[in-house]
Protein backbone atom coordinates (compact mmCIF):
# COMPACT_ATOMS: atom_id res chain seq x y z
CA UNK A 1 0.00 0.00 0.00
CA UNK A 2 1.11 3.50 -0.72
CA UNK A 3 0.78 6.56 1.47
CA UNK A 4 -2.67 8.18 1.13
CA UNK A 5 -2.68 11.12 -1.26
CA UNK A 6 -4.83 14.17 -0.59
CA UNK A 7 -7.43 14.10 -3.36
CA UNK A 8 -10.27 16.54 -3.94
CA UNK A 9 -13.69 14.89 -3.99
CA UNK A 10 -16.23 15.46 -6.73
CA UNK A 11 -19.14 17.66 -5.72
CA UNK A 12 -22.62 16.25 -5.11
CA UNK A 13 -23.93 17.30 -8.56
CA UNK A 14 -21.04 15.54 -10.33
CA UNK A 15 -21.64 12.43 -8.22
CA UNK A 16 -25.39 12.49 -8.93
CA UNK A 17 -24.78 12.81 -12.68
CA UNK A 18 -22.12 10.06 -12.63
CA UNK A 19 -24.25 7.53 -10.72
CA UNK A 20 -27.35 8.40 -12.77
CA UNK A 21 -25.38 7.49 -15.90
CA UNK A 22 -24.16 4.26 -14.27
CA UNK A 23 -27.73 3.24 -13.44
CA UNK A 24 -29.07 4.25 -16.86
CA UNK A 25 -26.29 2.36 -18.65
CA UNK A 26 -27.00 -0.79 -16.65
CA UNK A 27 -30.67 -0.58 -17.61
CA UNK A 28 -29.86 0.41 -21.20
CA UNK A 29 -27.55 -2.55 -21.81
CA UNK A 30 -30.09 -4.92 -20.21
CA UNK A 31 -32.82 -3.55 -22.49
CA UNK A 32 -30.54 -3.72 -25.54
CA UNK A 33 -29.69 -7.37 -24.91
CA UNK A 34 -33.31 -8.39 -24.29
CA UNK A 35 -35.10 -6.39 -26.99
CA UNK A 36 -35.90 -8.17 -30.25
CA UNK A 37 -33.41 -8.05 -33.09
CA UNK A 38 -34.30 -5.12 -35.30
CA UNK A 39 -35.38 -6.02 -38.82
CA UNK A 40 -36.64 -4.05 -41.80
CA UNK A 41 -40.19 -2.72 -41.44
CA UNK A 42 -40.27 -3.13 -37.65
CA UNK A 43 -41.89 -0.49 -35.52
CA UNK A 44 -40.30 1.23 -32.54
CA UNK A 45 -42.47 -0.36 -29.86
CA UNK A 46 -41.95 -1.92 -26.47
CA UNK A 47 -38.31 -2.47 -25.56
CA UNK A 48 -37.12 -0.74 -28.73
CA UNK A 49 -39.03 2.41 -27.80
CA UNK A 50 -37.75 2.14 -24.23
CA UNK A 51 -34.18 1.79 -25.54
CA UNK A 52 -34.58 4.96 -27.61
CA UNK A 53 -36.00 6.88 -24.63
CA UNK A 54 -33.27 5.77 -22.25
CA UNK A 55 -30.67 6.70 -24.87
CA UNK A 56 -32.22 10.16 -25.08
CA UNK A 57 -32.00 10.56 -21.31
CA UNK A 58 -28.37 9.39 -21.37
CA UNK A 59 -27.58 11.96 -24.06
CA UNK A 60 -29.26 14.75 -22.10
CA UNK A 61 -27.51 13.86 -18.84
CA UNK A 62 -24.15 13.50 -20.59
CA UNK A 63 -24.51 16.96 -22.15
CA UNK A 64 -25.43 18.34 -18.73
CA UNK A 65 -22.51 16.46 -17.21
CA UNK A 66 -20.12 17.85 -19.81
CA UNK A 67 -21.35 21.39 -19.17
CA UNK A 68 -21.03 20.87 -15.41
CA UNK A 69 -17.50 19.54 -15.82
CA UNK A 70 -16.47 22.46 -18.00
CA UNK A 71 -17.62 24.98 -15.39
CA UNK A 72 -16.74 22.93 -12.30
CA UNK A 73 -13.42 21.28 -13.15
CA UNK A 74 -11.96 18.75 -10.78
CA UNK A 75 -8.20 18.99 -10.42
CA UNK A 76 -6.67 15.85 -11.82
CA UNK A 77 -4.85 13.77 -9.28
CA UNK A 78 -1.38 13.82 -10.81
CA UNK A 79 0.80 14.19 -7.72
CA UNK A 80 2.24 10.84 -6.73
CA UNK A 81 0.71 8.88 -9.61
CA UNK A 82 2.72 7.36 -12.46
CA UNK A 83 2.38 9.23 -15.75
CA UNK A 84 0.82 6.20 -17.47
CA UNK A 85 -2.01 6.15 -14.90
CA UNK A 86 -2.69 9.87 -15.26
CA UNK A 87 -2.73 9.66 -19.05
CA UNK A 88 -4.76 6.45 -19.01
CA UNK A 89 -7.40 7.98 -16.74
CA UNK A 90 -7.59 11.09 -18.91
CA UNK A 91 -7.98 9.05 -22.11
CA UNK A 92 -10.57 6.75 -20.50
CA UNK A 93 -12.66 9.67 -19.21
CA UNK A 94 -12.44 11.55 -22.50
CA UNK A 95 -13.40 8.38 -24.38
CA UNK A 96 -16.37 7.72 -22.12
CA UNK A 97 -17.68 11.26 -22.50
CA UNK A 98 -17.30 11.03 -26.29
CA UNK A 99 -18.86 7.59 -26.56
CA UNK A 100 -21.78 8.35 -24.25
CA UNK A 101 -22.65 11.41 -26.31
CA UNK A 102 -21.99 9.88 -29.73
CA UNK A 103 -23.79 6.56 -29.17
CA UNK A 104 -27.23 8.02 -28.39
CA UNK A 105 -26.92 10.50 -31.26
CA UNK A 106 -26.00 7.70 -33.66
CA UNK A 107 -28.87 5.54 -32.38
CA UNK A 108 -31.25 8.47 -32.83
CA UNK A 109 -30.04 9.00 -36.42
CA UNK A 110 -30.44 5.28 -37.13
CA UNK A 111 -33.98 5.32 -35.73
CA UNK A 112 -34.83 8.26 -37.98
CA UNK A 113 -33.35 6.45 -41.00
CA UNK A 114 -35.71 3.56 -40.21
CA UNK A 115 -38.60 6.03 -40.37
CA UNK A 116 -39.11 6.02 -36.60
CA UNK A 117 -39.93 9.10 -34.59
CA UNK A 118 -37.82 9.32 -31.46
CA UNK A 119 -39.68 10.44 -28.36
CA UNK A 120 -38.92 10.77 -24.71
CA UNK A 121 -41.11 8.01 -23.27
CA UNK A 122 -43.82 8.79 -25.83
CA UNK A 123 -44.39 12.28 -24.38
CA UNK A 124 -41.93 14.64 -26.02
CA UNK A 125 -40.97 14.22 -29.68
CA UNK A 126 -37.45 14.90 -30.87
CA UNK A 127 -36.55 16.44 -34.22
CA UNK A 128 -35.30 14.23 -37.03
CA UNK A 129 -31.55 14.06 -37.41
CA UNK A 130 -31.74 12.36 -40.83
CA UNK A 131 -34.46 11.57 -43.33
CA UNK A 132 -36.11 8.16 -43.55
CA UNK A 133 -34.09 5.63 -45.57
CA UNK A 134 -30.94 7.77 -45.29
CA UNK A 135 -27.84 5.69 -45.97
CA UNK A 136 -25.88 7.76 -43.45
CA UNK A 137 -28.53 6.93 -40.83
CA UNK A 138 -28.14 3.21 -41.48
CA UNK A 139 -24.35 3.55 -41.22
CA UNK A 140 -24.91 5.38 -37.93
CA UNK A 141 -26.68 2.27 -36.61
CA UNK A 142 -23.74 0.05 -37.48
CA UNK A 143 -21.31 2.46 -35.81
CA UNK A 144 -23.65 2.70 -32.78
CA UNK A 145 -23.40 -1.08 -32.30
CA UNK A 146 -19.60 -1.17 -32.58
CA UNK A 147 -19.26 1.76 -30.17
CA UNK A 148 -21.57 0.02 -27.67
CA UNK A 149 -19.04 -2.81 -27.39
CA UNK A 150 -16.11 -0.38 -27.26
CA UNK A 151 -17.88 1.48 -24.44
CA UNK A 152 -18.28 -1.77 -22.51
CA UNK A 153 -14.55 -2.38 -22.77
CA UNK A 154 -13.66 1.11 -21.57
CA UNK A 155 -16.26 0.92 -18.79
CA UNK A 156 -14.67 -2.37 -17.72
CA UNK A 157 -11.22 -0.73 -17.63
CA UNK A 158 -12.66 2.23 -15.71
CA UNK A 159 -14.18 -0.07 -13.10
CA UNK A 160 -11.01 -2.17 -12.91
CA UNK A 161 -8.92 0.97 -12.41
CA UNK A 162 -11.21 2.25 -9.66
CA UNK A 163 -11.13 -1.11 -7.87
CA UNK A 164 -7.33 -1.35 -8.26
CA UNK A 165 -6.91 2.07 -6.67
CA UNK A 166 -9.32 1.21 -3.89
CA UNK A 167 -8.28 -2.33 -2.95
CA UNK A 168 -4.67 -2.55 -4.10
CA UNK A 169 -3.37 0.99 -3.64
CA UNK A 170 -5.84 2.21 -1.01
CA UNK A 171 -5.25 5.76 -2.21
CA UNK A 172 -8.75 7.24 -1.97
CA UNK A 173 -9.30 7.59 -5.73
CA UNK A 174 -12.57 5.63 -5.72
CA UNK A 175 -13.85 7.42 -2.62
CA UNK A 176 -13.79 10.73 -4.53
CA UNK A 177 -16.86 9.66 -6.51
CA UNK A 178 -18.68 7.54 -3.93
CA UNK A 179 -21.87 8.96 -2.41
CA UNK A 180 -21.43 9.94 1.19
Amino acid sequence: MTEPIELKNYDSVAKLLHWSIVLLLAVQYAVAWTMPEIHRDMRAEGLISLHLSIGTVILLIMLLRLAWRLFHPIPLATEGFPVWQVRGAYIAHLSLYGLLIAMPALGWANANARGWDVTLFGVFGLPRLVEAHSSIGHLAGDIHTVLAYAALGIIGLHIAGALYHHFRLGDGTLARMLPR
